[in-house]
């Protein structure tokens, strides 16, 4: 259980009559990729009909909204910021009525080069009215001299260093669009219509298809930009990079567990990280607790390797709201209890391994430490299954400075003198590449290992 903030979620679907209530379906299937906003823009004779508002899928949209949101082609996205505020004029998709009609634009990733296009862009006179990085996309857009939107589209992004994963919606077009790195997955699906007709539909997570009952194509490659409209569906190659720079997190905890992500079944990769971890770090003790819920398939994983009993010591309370009231009293840890509560039933005397996805600051576990002490538990020695986290993200993702990254400034003893446990073991780099089943060729992990695929620039020197 992490402390960093989520990224986006996008979706579109070309062709069918439900469009927007599946888009309203695909969103909540992906709810977990951002809790700030939600947006849906659709598409009915050439023109375009949008709802968005802050908080979750589910309060944003009523009944009315969604028969609002007439015609057979919609886009989606729900936001948790990394680049602007969390405003409603951030939320997305975004929309602009350009000179050859209107074009709306959702998005997930991160625009290393943001600042430095936005100065020019406003030195060109473009006036902006959020503060997000998606706003640069439809101004180049806007400036493009074509009024071919597939040419527009390839010439904009090509101008833009970072990772996005791109929906657009045109009067006519719906366009997926994906960077040349691949940072951010985005997928390609099908689903046929009561009478039979082919609809196109694309999403962040395979696991937005399983909810609509639509099949997996295939992924949007890295470089290519798909696009359907009435004379059917077309793919072109845009920009092609030396190597992926999948972002590696996705699999460790971003991702639904019953995603296909990368190709690759979430769910097993988590459980491979485990069973790696349970390879380098093994520990006399009596059972295996994840902290839930991302932990739980490395937990599993964990434990078959290792042959110590899996159990779930700590519950988590899936209940609680974003807006939860805390009581004027100051109740010790009470920030962690409220989400999870460890079992003293399951943890009384006994050698207890802790499984968790990451850790960040530190400070969640040392007090998750405690409370499973005061359950009981014998020992408690914590396993991570992830390498240490020594570097911010700029690639979607909102992390903590380096400042407050503890792996980054204090020694695996000091880090575990500082949560409280008796061990506390890390996942290796090389063990977390066997896991993924791959080199680090094809992963971007810059978060563990400082090696970031792209330029990165200093803000305050722009």
């Amino acid at each position: 259980m992490r402390s960093w903030k989520d990224e986006c979620g996008v979706f579109g679907i070309w062709g069918h009559p439900d469009s927007s209530r599946l888009t309203y379906l695909g969103l909540y299937a992906m709810q977990h990729r951002g809790q700030e906003s939600a947006g849906i823009v659709s598409l009915e004779n050439g023109k375009h009909i949008h709802h968005k508002g802050l908080g979750l899928v589910g309060d944003v949209f009523k009944d009315s909204d969604l028969k609002r949101l007439a015609g057979e082609v919609s886009i989606g996205h729900v936001r948790y910021s990394t680049t602007g505020q969390n405003l409603l004029t951030n939320a997305q998709p975004l929309t602009a009525d350009l000179f050859n009609g209107p074009v709306a634009v959702a998005h997930n990733g991160n625009i290393v080069n943001n600042q430095i296009l936005r100065n020019e862009l406003k030195q060109a006179g473009s006036i902006f009215q959020g503060t997000n990085d998606t706003e640069i996309i439809l101004h180049l857009l806007s400036k493009h001299r074509s009024n071919d939107l597939i040419e527009a589209v390839k010439d904009s992004v090509q101008r833009l260093e970072g990772a996005f994963s791109l929906v657009i919606l045109s009067h006519n077009k719906l366009v997926a669009i994906r960077d040349p790195h691949g940072f951010r997955p985005l997928v390609l699906g099908q689903k046929l219509t009561d009478d039979g007709r082919k609809s196109w539909v694309v999403a962040s997570e395979t696991c937005a298809f399983d909810l609509i009952g639509a099949d997996y194509i295939r992924e949007i490659q890295p470089g290519e930009i798909f696009w359907v409209d009435e004379q059917g569906e077309h793919s072109q190659i845009f920009a092609q990079s030396a190597k992926t720079s999948h972002c590696v997190f996705e699999h460790i905890y971003f991702s639904r567990p019953d995603s296909l992500v990368f190709g690759l079944s979430v769910y097993e990769s988590r459980k491979r990280l485990g069973a790696e971890l349970a390879k380098e770090t093994a520990v006399d003790a009596d059972i295996v607790i994840p902290v839930p819920d991302s932990g739980v398939p490395a937990a599993m994983g964990y434990a078959q390797q290792s042959g110590i009993p899996f159990e779930l010591g700590i519950i988590r309370n899936h209940y609680v709201g974003r807006t939860f009231i805390q009581p004027q009293q100051n109740i010790r840890d009470f920030g962690v209890k409220i989400k999870l509560n460890p079992q003293s039933a399951v943890l009384k005397g006994k050698k207890v391994i802790v499984i968790d996805d990451s850790l960040v600051r530190g400070t969640t576990s040392r007090n998750l430490v405690n409370m499973i002490r005061q359950a009981g538990a014998k020992e408690v020695h914590l396993r991570i299954a992830s390498p240490p986290t020594v570097g911010p993200c700029y690639y979607g993702v909102d992390t903590p400075q380096k400042s407050q990254l503890i792996a980054a400034n204090q020694s695996i003893e000091k880090i575990k003198e500082h949560v409280g446990s008796d061990t506390l073991a890390y996942l290796s780099i090389e063990g977390l590449f066997k896991a993924m089943q791959s080199g680090q060729n094809k992963y971007c992990a810059a978060c563990f290992d400082g090696q970031y695929p792209t330029r990165l620039y200093d803000e305050k020197n722009i």
